[in-house]
């Protein structure tokens, strides 16, 4: 109970002092934003402040802060300690500098950005990589809400099937039509529901928990179960990959550019992407917080299927239709950063071919392959019990792949203009260390995909000095390039 109040307060602290220091590194000022100077109508558009807040939430929120911290409290309590501190110190200052990245190069999305500061060739790498990660983010965020919506139906593989097609269907329509059309007006609807069924939760943990604290805190029984750097879950890496967002997410950088191309003064820019991540941070705590209360009222649930524990959490501390008011907002988690994936992948796809996205054909064009292959992963993801865990595997570690490239950019970004780059470089690097160890050191025997299965510690090493060079070639790349103020 201590740590997990330890870590609100910590995500509070951080939004007021740490965010002054990162906008005091920004600077944002009065200049016009793309959603001004390169009005379209489509993608390009002034949308009001709160509007921006809640798609911003939205898009960002996705399954990662509920399935993601499910599995991830099971490294223990400590937990409650590490996700407000990489919120702050990582993920809002990387949703934060590339929301202002984009802003200041006319809505760039992320492989633009990338292409900007590191460079053609890691651009055309980086494009390739990032097409097949936001694939499986899309593919990702049908399987997790139609799963959901058959169980809350009871409708079985039929019902399963029924919410893919209409999940599917809403994705398509929210990536063709302009951005204040669908997004921009279900989504204050979808975000009431969010934060009614967070809220809802949260006020039910803390009666619980004080009425009993244990149910915060690590049972002799769940320290038994839970993972250890002995049974093959070392913190660094797997925490990390483990919880694909809450923390940290590259899927985010994505995102961000949606919203700077509706953005009316860079000032806002602060509250809609530094604040809602800290926002996410909270979602994330709060769902933690019920899966170590579950797991130690039923420790048999420890290790099975994170959607059953979801239910179990709903169905243990909510009554009634608060129940289902709760799911139906992880539901809408999913899918709200679902539809923008697909969006992004458009977007991202026809700033790469330079194809013009306001007249409906060409994006009609870019769309059609993109259902094609999604099909054709949700087809794979539900063969057999196994398909959708390495789904989620991959998923994971892609997304902090990402997330790894973006903060590089940011840095070589803050190196250009002379700008104190520690904000991109500190969570820059160490994430770049988590996913180059993870990549080394796992293998199919230690229960993820295939990798070169090295001893943790020669991982550790290689990974060290890999993430040395690649800073330290950042340093000099910032030198050299000219990118806006």
């Amino acid at each position: 109970m201590k740590l997990f109040l330890a870590g609100l307060g910590i995500l509070i602290v951080g939004f007021l002092l740490y965010g002054k220091i990162v906008k005091a590194v920004l600077q944002p000022d009065d200049r016009k934003t793309p959603a001004v100077t390169d009005a379209d109508g489509v993608d390009f558009m002034v949308l009001p402040n709160w509007k921006n807040m809640l798609i911003q939430l939205l898009n960002i929120a996705g399954i990662g802060p509920v399935i993601g911290v499910i599995g991830g409290i099971l490294f223990g309590d400590v937990v409650f300690i590490i996700i407000p501190i990489g919120c702050v110190l990582m993920g809002a200052v990387h949703d934060y500098v590339a929301g202002m990245m984009s802003m200041r190069h006319k809505g760039a999305n992320l492989t633009e950005l990338v292409r900007l500061t590191s460079g053609k060739h890691i651009y055309r790498i980086f494009s390739a990589f990032l097409i097949l990660a936001l694939l499986l983010v899309v593919a990702v965020f049908i399987n997790i809400p139609a799963a959901l919506s058959a169980g809350l139906t009871g409708g079985g593989n039929k019902a399963f099937y029924w919410s893919v097609a209409l999940i599917f269907a809403y994705y398509v329509c929210a990536t063709l039509f302009p951005v204040d059309k669908i997004i921009g007006r279900v989504y204050p609807i979808f975000g009431a529901v969010l934060l009614l069924g967070t809220a809802a939760l949260f006020i039910s943990l803390m009666f619980s928990a004080g009425q009993d604290s244990s149910l915060l805190a690590e049972s002799e029984e769940f320290r038994s179960k839970m993972f250890t750097a002995a049974g093959n879950k070392p913190i660094i890496p797997m925490l990390f990959v483990t919880i694909a967002c809450g923390i940290l997410s590259g899927f985010h950088a994505t995102q961000a550019p949606i919203v700077a191309r509706t953005i009316k003064s860079e000032k806002q820019g602060f509250g809609v992407f530094f604040g809602m991540m800290i926002a996410e941070g909270f979602i994330a705590m709060v769902w933690a917080a019920g899966a170590l209360a579950v797991y130690n009222k039923f420790p048999e649930l420890i290790g099975t299927n994170a959607n059953g524990v979801l239910a179990t959490i709903t169905n243990t501390f909510l009554y009634g239709n608060l129940s289902t008011v709760v799911v139906i907002s992880v539901i809408v988690l999913a899918i709200t950063s679902g539809d923008t994936a697909m969006r992004s992948l458009r977007l991202s796809m026809a700033e790469m071919f330079h194809i013009d996205q306001k007249p409906v054909v060409p994006r009609l064009l870019l769309v059609a392959p993109l259902i094609v292959l999604t099909m054709i992963l949700l087809y794979w993801s539900n063969a057999n019990s196994d398909s959708f865990q390495k789904l989620w595997t991959y998923f994971a570690w892609s997304n902090q792949v990402i997330a790894a490239f973006a903060l590089l950019a940011g840095s070589i970004y803050l190196f250009s203009i002379k700008r104190p780059a520690f904000i991109t470089v500190i969570p820059g690097a160490f994430i770049t260390f988590v996913v180059t160890t993870y990549i080394l050191w796992v293998d199919p025997s230690k229960g993820g995909p295939v990798g070169l299965g090295l001893d943790l510690s020669d991982a550790y090493m290689i990974s060290g000095f890999l993430t040395l060079i690649v800073f330290v070639w950042a340093k000099f790349r910032g030198q050299e390039v000219t990118l806006n103020r």
